[in-house]
């Protein structure tokens, strides 16, 4: 007699919860896009909840719209939630989500630069206690999730690294830019520091280079600063504001840049140092949050943050130190070889969204 054929149980259906335009270019929108079409390349049902736009600071319409769309989910379903929305939606309103919640935490939003005390300790709070009611969480770095268990008292057990995935570039008849091109990619935001950039880079005025900063002005009043900056140190054509790009120009970039350059603040993971590695270019950025686990050793060189100095220092040791910078891009590219693709990605989160408990049966 033949032994009935096994059933293997269907991938758990879930929500996906992200506020505002899914498009919108930073690295927290990039990876949760790509997530979303991962899981669902992979043959999971994934309904892509769009909420209001103003979270972290919600208006009390978009609040209530989020409150009320994730309290009707259909528990059946599983929930990964932004943490935009996560960590400053009401903790009242979570506790009435029905379905399993999936926090999608990129980094602590009580980590953002620029923070007034009074606002930092409410995002802290707010996080801290919406946490407890998280089924699982989701971070793209172990950065992250040390964080989370040693400043939110998650337990490790509940915290899964899912990485970002890395896109390969497909081989290009480029010659590297003459002078030497220094790239810098990131939103135009304080916590991405080009403010730091274009200070170490008027330092190092008398070598022979070229930048371009590339990053939607998300902050519309930094941008401003930053613009007020450029013409102060008088870079002219020499360093190029780019803004947002396209995806061939970018590429383009990458293919011609012979540095690339982030002088962050903070980062929960940074994609863009993937990226840079990806296309194998020596990185100088800065030790802080997730870049010291996310740069390979040899292919970078790591200052402190808010150290224009140190950071002029190191992008001129690059620049200069010819067979170095070889070196470093030889290591670059193969740790960027080493890097996890988005089906990865979307494999570690669908085997969380299976491991969650099963639903309760209606009564």
């Amino acid at each position: 007699m033949t032994a009935p054929a096994l059933r293997t149980p269907a991938p758990r259906p879930a929500a996906f919860a992200i506020p505002g335009d899914l498009a919108t270019l930073t690295g927290g929108y990039i990876y949760e896009r790509r997530l979303l079409e991962g899981l669902r390349a992979r043959g999971r049902d994934v309904a892509h909840l769009r909420l209001g736009p103003s979270f972290p600071d919600p208006t009390p319409a978009d609040m209530a719209e989020a409150a009320a769309e994730l309290a009707a989910l259909d528990p059946g379903r599983a929930l990964i939630l932004d943490g935009l929305v996560f960590g400053s939606i009401e903790t009242a309103a979570l506790a009435r989500v029905r379905a399993p919640v999936v926090a999608m935490i990129h980094h602590p939003l009580a980590h953002e630069t620029g923070l007034s005390p009074a606002r930092r300790d409410h995002l802290f709070r707010t996080e801290r206690d919406n946490l407890a009611l998280a089924a699982h969480v989701l971070v793209p770095s172990p950065h992250t999730a040390a964080l989370l268990a040693s400043d939110y008292g998650v337990a490790p057990g509940r915290i899964t690294v899912a990485r970002p995935g890395t896109d390969r570039p497909p081989p290009r008849d480029t010659a590297p830019a003459v002078p030497p091109l220094i790239l810098s990619v990131g939103i135009q935001h304080p916590r991405k520091g080009h403010d730091i950039l274009l200070a170490a880079l008027a330092r190092i005025a008398a070598l022979d280079w070229q930048a371009v900063i590339v990053g939607s002005r998300y902050d519309a009043a930094h941008a401003a600063e930053l613009d007020r900056l450029h013409a102060r140190l008088g870079f002219g054509g020499r360093v190029r504001m780019a803004g947002r790009v396209g995806a061939e120009d970018l590429a383009d970039l990458y293919a011609r840049a012979s540095v690339f350059a982030l002088a962050t603040r903070y980062e929960g993971y940074g994609i863009v140092l993937d990226e840079a590695m990806a296309h194998g270019l020596p990185v100088v950025s800065c030790r802080t949050g997730a870049v010291p686990e996310t740069v390979a050793p040899d292919a970078g060189i790591l200052v402190a943050p808010d150290d224009a100095p140190a950071f002029a220092g190191a992008l001129a040791t690059v620049l200069s130190d010819t067979p170095l910078r070889a070196a470093m891009a030889a290591a670059s590219a193969r740790a960027g070889a080493a890097l996890p693709g988005w089906d990865d990605t979307a494999r570690i989160a669908g085997a969380v969204l299976d491991g969650l408990s099963p639903p309760c049966a209606a009564p």
